[in-house]
């Protein structure tokens, strides 16, 4: 036995219907919006005032002037004319003779040539490069090799024996290294080259010091006499 269905409930019973009903709404309202006018507002109310006054102005007129150009350069001057005078002076033809010299000639033999000898400039030799070091007055028995330790024991026994710390440096607590430069000139004297202290009465101690060294046996190098450089620290130090 078939079901029966009811035709009020099927839902395709009116599509066709409401399928026009649509189309029909949707042209009604395209043709509502294409028609609708809008308008302007009023404006007449409004005072709009507009400025002339610059067509009242007076603009002036340019005339363009007409300047000539510039008159043209002068032309450069006229070459000078050289003028060709004939030389009537005779010119004497000079003979250069040959030095090349043959079997017949005397050869004829040349003077002893004296060739002045130049000086080296003298050079400071630093102690530590130098061949021969200046002996000290006590170090002319030691062996050679021994005399750079002779020289600096020396150096130091002498600034102990007449070494005084000064008075004044004690009173105003000065203490610290003065750093001498000297020099053993060729003739075996001592001068001072340079001196760094950093109170002047450490300095002026040390320069006494340096001053009672006595003269020496001038370095060597190379078997000649040669100025020496030598530095070495003097220490002040107070006790605390």
């Amino acid at each position: 036995m078939e079901p029966k269905k009811n035709l009020n409930v099927d839902p395709k019973r009116n599509s066709s219907l409401y399928f026009q009903l649509g189309l029909a709404a949707i042209a009604i309202l395209s043709y509502l919006a294409i028609e609708l006018k809008t308008y302007e507002k009023d404006l007449s109310g409004l005072d709009r005032k507009v400025d002339n006054s610059f067509l009242d102005e007076d603009v002036p007129v340019t005339v363009q002037l007409n300047t000539p150009p510039p008159p043209p350069p002068p032309p450069p001057p006229a070459p000078e004319v050289i003028k060709v005078v004939e030389d009537k002076k005779e010119i004497k033809e000079v003979e250069i003779q040959s030095t090349e010299t043959n079997q017949k000639e005397e050869v004829v033999k040349a003077e002893k040539v004296v060739v002045a000898e130049v000086e080296e400039p003298e050079v400071d030799v630093p102690f530590a490069i130098i061949e021969d070091v200046p002996l000290f007055p006590g170090c002319e028995s030691v062996a050679k090799d021994k005399r750079k330790d002779c020289f600096q024991d020396k150096i130091q026994a002498h600034i102990k024996k007449n070494f005084n710390y000064p008075d004044a440096a004690i009173d105003a607590g000065h203490q610290g290294k003065v750093f001498v430069s000297f020099i053993i000139e060729k003739d075996g004297s001592v001068s001072i080259a340079n001196m760094r202290a950093p109170y002047p009465t450490l300095e002026k101690e040390a320069r006494r010091i340096m001053n009672k060294l006595p003269k020496m046996t001038p370095g060597k190098q190379r078997g000649k006499p040669v100025r020496m450089t030598m530095s070495i620290p003097i220490t002040f130090k107070l006790d605390q």
